[in-house]
């Protein structure tokens, strides 16, 4: 994103009306939106997948792309029903067409986050000025936690975007034309991404904000009934069509996937109910010492003036009920709360274009200092924060992050402390992006030396030697990566776990690829090429006990690659 937007100091919102105000649209589209592709994604490529979720939602679509079915995703050839498919249509189509690596696994994901950012400064420019828009892009590229999760092949980021695109697009609708029927567009992408929340969490905010503002008059002109249909017609025909090809998917998909999910502990992810508070604080890193502040001047007179501000209670709403959502559910993951990341850039957009015009600095200064104080603190920490132990490969690298994330830690704080003394609102708000922005460069490119679960390291292995006959098994563990970047499906060794489900809709591939201990002791047995991974802590247990002939390939410090042998075991 660019660091040092150049925003009028006098631009009233009338600006953005006529020829000039549409070529400035357009101009401002276009440089965000090259900008914001090279910020999500000229990464992307550089790290192995992760463990388990790149793995997984890399694989499925892979299956998809392979098998041609674009109803019933499959994960190791099992049905996977957890969640609904459109990223994994979208990364099928592109597997098809540019084959599957990193980049292609991961681009979806970045391309969502561009979109989210873009959609940021629209509705921030429509309801407020170009200032806001420009400045709310920038911070929205720049949290903390939206720019970690754009990195990453999850669902949550197109959930995030679509959702938000609903609840901008109804927001808008309020004044412009154009986002009447994009409310439900959104709304039916959102529930392909995800799941029903694409309907209940903007449902349920539009609702809350009419109910507390009595704003019951602006839902007819917004034409529901319409939107309405515009949701089913693109969210029903794939449920409809999955129910079809499979009896068990209504059970599964709605009651186990949804109603367990949130009112259960069943999936072991049960959180205390004040979990996201402090991801959500984290979240807004660099911009949280800007959020009280922002809040107050959005929010003037508080609740007695809830009618004169409308947008700004409609964005409290959003943030307030999406947390408390997620808190009562008893599944929490640190990706849910993204989608309250697009209301806090606008908000936060709106003071901080009210700060750029500002000729004092006198109400920056607190948020400038604590910034500074923040940087100063982490940038000491980052040089003498021990080694951790037992991972020669990290350690061989962090010298260099070390120099490179310290020295940005603390120029990033002392040219915000330059600007507080200046009392030169432009200066800290572009020290602040600029520092936060080379600082999360620099994270990027050290992840990969973080990354341990990867099997990458032994497909490359593998890929060169491996013939179509040849059998692989992983074992004791599902290291979901590992099919994705050999192109096949593998035999799982007492693993199913979230395959539980498909295994048994489909019991006839247990016996080919979901294997008991002694089930698997018999198949390495047999003649032929077949090559093992399991992790070193089990590997005395599983090859000592059973008395089978390896021979050891290559092994790391988590994982041991081995060879079925035709000689006595060692």
């Amino acid at each position: 994103m660019p660091l040092n937007p150049t925003l009028s100091t006098s631009l009233p919102a009338s600006a953005t009306s006529g020829k000039s105000g549409r070529c400035t649209w357009w101009k401002d589209l276009a440089v965000i939106a090259i900008a914001a592709s090279l910020w999500f994604c000229g990464m992307l490529g550089t790290r192995p997948l992760a463990n388990p979720d790149e793995g997984r939602y890399t694989e499925i679509p892979r299956e998809m792309a392979v098998t041609g079915d674009f109803v019933t995703p499959r994960l190791n050839g099992v049905k996977y029903f957890e969640k609904p498919p459109l990223v994994y249509w979208l990364s099928a189509l592109t597997f098809q067409t540019f084959g599957v690596n990193e980049f292609t696994a991961r681009v979806w994901n970045g391309l969502f986050s561009v979109l989210g950012v873009l959609l940021t400064y629209a509705a921030a420019r429509i309801l407020y000025d170009r200032g806001t828009g420009i400045l709310a892009a920038i911070v929205l590229a720049t949290f903390l936690i939206y720019f970690a999760l754009s990195q990453i092949v999850l669902l949550d980021m197109a959930v995030a975007v679509t959702m938000s695109g609903a609840l901008l697009a109804f927001i808008v609708a309020m004044r412009e034309p154009a986002g009447k029927k994009r409310c439900g567009l959104f709304m039916a992408l959102a529930t392909l991404s995800k799941g029903l929340i694409g309907i209940a969490l903007p449902g349920a905010v539009l609702f809350f904000w009419v109910l507390l503002l009595n704003r019951w008059r602006a839902l007819w002109p917004f034409y529901p009934i319409t939107g309405t249909l515009v949701l089913l017609a693109i969210a029903a025909p794939w449920h409809m069509l999955a129910a079809q090809a499979n009896s068990d998917f209504l059970n599964f998909y709605f009651y186990h996937e949804h109603w367990l999910r949130f009112t259960t502990r069943i999936h072991g992810r049960f959180e205390p109910w004040w979990f996201f508070l402090p991801i959500f604080i984290a979240g807004l890193f660099p911009w949280l010492f800007f959020a009280i502040r922002a809040t107050r001047f959005s929010l003037p007179g508080g609740w007695k003036t809830r009618k004169e501000n409308a947008d700004a209670w409609f964005f409290i709403i959003w943030i307030v009920f999406v947390i408390l959502f997620f808190s009562k559910s008893q599944s929490k993951l640190v990706p849910y709360i993204l989608p309250v990341f697009p209301a806090c850039a606008i908000l936060i957009g709106r003071w901080l274009s009210r700060l750029w015009q500002a000729e004092s600095g006198a109400k920056f200064r607190a948020e400038a200092i604590a910034f500074a104080s923040t940087a100063l603190l982490l940038g000491i920490a980052v040089f003498v924060a021990p080694n951790p132990k037992g991972q020669p490969d990290l350690v061989a690298v962090l010298p260099v992050f070390r120099a490179v994330a310290g020295i940005i830690l603390l120029a990033g704080a002392g040219v915000t402390f330059l600007g507080y003394r200046r009392a030169n609102p432009r200066l800290v708000i572009g020290a602040i992006a600029a520092s936060m922005a080379l600082f999360l460069v620099a994270l990027a490119c050290a992840t990969g030396s973080f990354e341990k679960a990867s099997t990458k390291k032994f497909a490359d292995i593998l890929n060169p030697i491996l013939r179509p006959e040849d059998r692989v098994y992983i074992v004791g563990f599902h290291a979901m990566d590992l099919p994705a970047y050999l192109g096949r499906m593998v035999s799982l060794v007492e693993y199913d776990d979230e395959l539980n489900y498909g295994v048994k809709s489909e019991p006839e591939l247990s016996a080919t690829r979901f294997l008991d201990r002694y089930a698997f002791a018999e198949q390495w047995k047999q003649p032929g090429t077949a090559y093992a991974l399991i992790r070193k802590t089990n590997f005395n247990n599983w090859f000592g006990d059973l008395r089978l002939s390896y021979e050891v390939v290559d092994k790391s410090d988590r994982f041991v690659l081995i060879k079925r042998t035709e000689s006595p075991p060692p």
